[in-house]
């Protein structure tokens, strides 16, 4: 419905600006919208088809077929551990070579998931806290976030790509209307509403949908470190793993901007991260580290109250 407003809206305008002095209209057939239309389809398939892969792609990530190293025979064990824990077949392993601490999930659900490390989170993480970020990127797989982000990247992505076309057509005066300065002042008043409704949707357009998938990005984030702790039944581990990623500062310079609301710490170690409220709830697309550590470690607690101990 979207693009089909952003498309046939220009027609509309169009059609209703050209009439001549004589109410016969210069534009009639609405190609702006059957194009538009049709290339976000085929743009939203292809992101959505080959999201996954591209998202791999773009973070240089190796898969690991057969483990060499210790880390990385590590690596695989938990992965499968924690892949019986939730009850799912275990993803493809990949490694991304950047030594700042970090991890992500991608895919289509639990059939077809990836779940990708970077060199830096094995060397920092002991076996149970790497356990933490495997179960949370798991709780990902199992919770379908990883389906609902990659679909949020695709329509985000082809929403963007479709305004600044748009807007392009606009600067170089694609809505020139016709001769028809001798009409009715009720047709041109439509004219002008429609305009500035089409206008207003063209400019937000991309706004709002990069912070519905922020928005959308801090709530999983919540719900994937209870997940992970729930199938650990250790979220301390899971604290300490999260303390020691942010204690990296540097970015990951191997994640793109485009990516970075699927890895379990912020990419690119932006400071609207570490706030919330106001606008970092806008902007944000991970919550404040120090409160996820802090909710963790209350649930520890309160494991630790329940046990007696």
């Amino acid at each position: 419905m979207f693009f089909a407003w952003i498309g046939f809206g220009a027609d509309l305008v169009l059609y209703l600006g050209s009439h001549d002095a004589y109410g016969t209209p210069g534009y009639r057939f609405p190609w702006i919208g059957v194009i538009s239309t049709g290339i976000a389809l085929i743009a939203t398939w292809n992101a959505w088809s080959r999201g996954p892969r591209q998202v791999l792609a773009a973070a240089g990530a190796r898969e690991v077929e057969n483990p060499q190293s210790f880390e990385e025979k590590q690596l695989v064990n938990v992965v499968e551990e924690m892949s019986i824990a939730a009850g799912l077949p275990r993803p493809r392993i990949y490694i991304v070579e950047d030594e700042d601490p970090n991890a992500f999930a991608t895919g289509y659900g639990p059939e077809q998931a990836s779940v990708a490390v970077t060199r830096g989170l094995l060397k920092v993480l002991n076996r149970e806290e790497l356990q933490g970020v495997i179960a949370h990127e798991m709780a990902h797989v199992r919770n379908f976030d990883v389906r609902l982000m990659t679909m949020i990247a695709a329509l985000v992505g082809v929403i963007v790509l479709l305004s600044d076309v748009l807007g392009r057509f606009l600067r170089h005066g694609g809505l020139r209307f016709g001769g028809g300065r001798g009409k009715k002042g009720g047709a041109g008043a439509i004219v002008i509403v429609v305009l500035v409704l089409w206008l207003i949707t063209l400019i937000l357009a991309p706004l709002i949908t990069r912070l519905m998938a922020m928005a959308v990005s801090r709530n999983r984030e919540y719900l994937a470190d209870a997940t992970g702790a729930e199938l650990t039944r250790n979220p301390a581990a899971l604290a300490e793993a999260l303390r020691k990623i942010e204690g990296h500062v540097a970015p990951t310079k191997s994640i793109r901007r485009s990516t970075a609301h699927l890895c379990i710490a912020d990419p690119l170690g932006r400071a609207v991260n570490a706030k919330e409220g106001g606008l970092s709830n806008l902007f944000g697309t991970h919550p404040p580290m120090p409160k996820r550590i802090a909710r963790l470690r209350g649930m520890a607690f309160q494991q630790l109250k329940a046990a007696g101990q």
